[in-house]
């Protein structure tokens, strides 16, 4: 699959702004199937290839992510065990954000009371809450939080809390607390692209918010749609270890 390339008509101007289609509401339709096409669930900072990783730029807006001196030294620790330590390596939901930019697609769907997003990477379903309701008090620790909505003009608005602490935002170690806040944007800036942005608030780990920033691109195969995914514990950990097997067996011959 290639990603639709935007055209000079797909670009708008910042004097002329995209004019995305609307649903029956007025909203902006971000209705359909979306990926990210990014090496940011690796690492969401610029980094060189490595083992198992694509080199890649990053997505974090001026690339620094700033850590408390302990949760730097917390990432690096991270980093060197990331094989195993990665919840993601143990199947666990993502959270937020890092289950946008997940290397699969998911699906936008727009009801006049919420927003669905189904996500094909481990099934995850998630309700983004467009009424005038706040989040529930207290701390609810689910690993996808709680999403409440609301539009900005053309730009849907996605506040985030009550997420747990067991996520990492990529496999390179970047962490969290129970404390992170995160506050989406999805804007379309034109017919097949939603320019995604996610500022992050941490107090526990981080001196300040950091934000990330990256398109989404419209699968617009005519049969696009989400796969079964299966997810097997550890199978990257076991693909290293034959990779290594491999190697000595080759030297030995």
């Amino acid at each position: 699959w290639v990603a639709p390339t935007p055209t000079s008509a797909q670009a708008p101007s910042a004097s002329q702004p995209y004019q995305a289609p609307r649903t029956e509401d007025g909203r902006p339709d971000l209705n359909g199937i979306w990926q990210a096409l990014n090496t940011a669930a690796w690492d969401i900072q610029d980094h060189p290839g490595r083992l198992g990783v694509p080199a890649g730029q990053g997505v974090v807006v001026g690339n620094d992510i700033p850590y408390q001196p302990w949760a730097l030294a917390k990432k690096q620790e991270n980093f060197r065990n990331r094989q195993t330590a990665d919840p993601n390596t143990k199947c666990y939901m993502p959270g937020v954000p890092r289950i946008t930019y997940m290397p699969y697609p998911f699906q936008i769907l727009q009801f006049a009371d919420r927003v669905l997003i189904l996500y094909e990477y481990v099934h995850v379903t998630r309700n983004i809450y467009m009424d005038p309701s706040s989040h529930p008090p207290g701390h609810i620790d689910f690993w996808m939080g709680d999403s409440r909505g609301h539009w900005e003009g053309d730009t849907l608005v996605v506040d985030v809390t009550g997420l747990g602490d067991g996520s990492w935002l990529d496999r390179a170690g970047s962490h969290h607390s129970y404390r992170l806040h995160v506050v989406e944007r999805y804007t379309m800036i034109g017919p097949n692209h939603i320019q995604y942005e996610a500022t992050i608030e941490d107090p526990e780990v981080l001196t300040e918010p950091f934000t990330i920033a990256m398109p989404l691109y419209r699968r617009i195969e005519e049969n696009a749609r989400l796969m079964d995914f299966r997810c097997v514990e550890f199978v990257e950990e076991l693909h290293r270890r034959f990779d290594m097997v491999g190697e000595r067996w080759a030297q030995l011959m």
